[in-house]
């Protein structure tokens, strides 16, 4: 298993449609492509409060490639993005990792 740390912050005002876009369908659609939906957050202390941090999990490189593929192209997924960028993109920066736990790591 790989994981993938994601950070995207949102564009001025535009953090609660953020999360409602990945809480009403983002997340769901990750499921139906076999990306493991591991875990969402945003700052509690410190930091900044306009990013949304989420961690997804892939089976494989190839894997990832072929999910992201297919999630990119789910007229689902372009509907839900179209409809929630109608007044303009939500994010204006992300940040990716592609980790691999560690042979100590409680998630493998």
């Amino acid at each position: 298993m790989i994981y993938e740390l994601r950070i995207y912050t949102a564009n001025a005002g535009k953090m609660g449609a953020l999360q409602a876009r990945f809480r009403d369908h983002t997340v769901r659609l990750f499921e139906k492509h076999g990306i493991k939906n591991v875990g969402y957050w945003t700052n509690s202390v410190g930091g900044r409060s306009d990013e949304l941090w989420y961690m997804i999990g892939f089976e494989s490189h190839a894997h990832r490639e072929a999910a992201w593929a297919a999630f990119g192209a789910d007229p689902d997924w372009q509907k839900a993005r179209a409809d929630s960028e109608k007044d303009g993109p939500l994010v204006h920066h992300i940040e990716n990792r592609i980790m691999n736990p560690t042979n100590f790591s409680p998630l493998k």
